[in-house]
């Protein structure tokens, strides 16, 4: 017996960088969130995550807690997405980066081997690398807070752009 699918609400987002689409479950949960323009790409993690067919989407009706949380933080209270519910279908190792990443402060950043290290699989740098490139909740799951060793602005899904962006208005610093 096959379970039902997946029930999740789509809101479109104006953002400073572009409209953002996020999804979130019957409970309020974020389950994913990505740039308009890589759609394609969110809808791969979908069936990646869920399967094919693993998941039906409605329109949102009302806003929802995510939308005023994610206004609310592009208009400047970078706290305001930090209390958001998230749900995720990663592996236990992905799970895992991206709860290390959602306890990177705003205006902090760090770097690969030193989130590897964080989860105690200091030599787990690459894999680390990979589970950060496949978080499918962008922004308040903060993977753009990841930067080379040397400081360098390295690789987001939403382009490396978005990712500058970002950090300068959560006040990091990156080289």
């Amino acid at each position: 017996m096959t379970s039902p699918p997946l029930s999740l609400t789509l809101e479109r987002i104006a953002s400073p960088v572009g409209a953002v689409l996020l999804m979130s479950d019957d409970a309020g949960r974020v389950r994913v969130l990505d740039f308009e323009d890589y759609a394609e790409r969110m809808a791969r993690l979908l069936r990646l995550h869920y399967g094919p067919g693993g998941w039906a989407v409605r329109e949102a009706g009302a806003p929802t807690a995510g939308r005023r949380a994610l206004e609310a933080y592009f208009a400047g209270d970078l706290a305001a997405i930090e209390a958001l519910e998230t749900a995720t279908a990663g592996t236990a190792f992905q799970r895992q980066v991206w709860t290390a990443l959602r306890a990177i402060p705003a205006g902090a950043t760090t770097t690969y081997g030193a989130l590897a290290a964080q989860i105690g699989r200091p030599k787990a740098v690459r894999a680390t690398g990979l589970a950060n490139g496949a978080n499918p909740i962008g922004i308040i799951v903060p993977c753009h807070r990841v930067v080379g060793a040397d400081g360098s602005l390295t690789g987001y899904g939403g382009g490396l752009g978005r990712k500058a962006w970002l950090l300068r208005h959560e006040g990091a610093r990156a080289a």
